[in-house]
């Protein structure tokens, strides 16, 4: 429930906030307040509990496109990264792509410096070897950016940088898990 420093409230009402910006209906977001699953960026979270509570939300919402963290994290989070080994064994281990028709996209995570040239990165992303490639508008960032600064209370000087000069932004490269 991003309960860390307890602002767990705070955080709920923020995604409600950037989802709707994002034109995400509230009745399709689930926040999981469990407390094995603490918010916290230096604690990995349990893989079966995680993967069945992912799977859940799949099969309640009738899912059948997943976009996750890679191995990495994208910020290296353990959290994040507790994501994408959940989601990585239940599609290895519990088998929910194929019955269900869902498939998976890795989210890439760069290096610090491809990961704040913005734009500029277009031109690398182009060139190197994806399953799946997006390139937003400029309005589509402008959005993106909107939802961001409905997390107020995450807005620390870091992520007010990266508002500003993050690839994941403009570009975002996946692969097919």
């Amino acid at each position: 429930s991003g309960n860390y420093c307890n602002q767990g409230e705070i955080r709920k009402k923020e995604l409600e906030q950037s989802c709707c910006v994002l034109g995400i209906p509230a009745s399709d977001v689930t926040v999981i307040d469990h407390r094995d699953l603490p918010d916290h960026p230096a604690v990995e979270w349990d893989t079966e509990l995680l993967a069945t509570l992912i799977l859940e939300h799949i099969e309640a919402k009738n899912i059948n496109l997943v976009v996750t963290f890679d191995a990495g994290g994208v910020s290296g989070h353990a959290n994040h990264v507790s994501v994408h080994t959940a989601v990585r064994y239940s599609v290895c281990t519990l088998l929910w792509v194929s019955p269900w028709g869902c498939r998976v996209l890795v989210l890439e995570s760069v290096n610090l410096f491809r990961k704040y040239i913005s734009f500029l990165d277009v031109l690398i992303s182009c060139l190197l070897p994806r399953d799946a490639l997006f390139i937003l508008t400029e309005e589509q960032t402008e959005q993106a950016k909107r939802a961001m600064q409905c997390h107020r209370s995450q807005l620390l000087w870091f992520r007010r940088l990266y508002l500003l000069f993050s690839r994941y932004l403009v570009v975002n490269s996946l692969r097919l898990l």
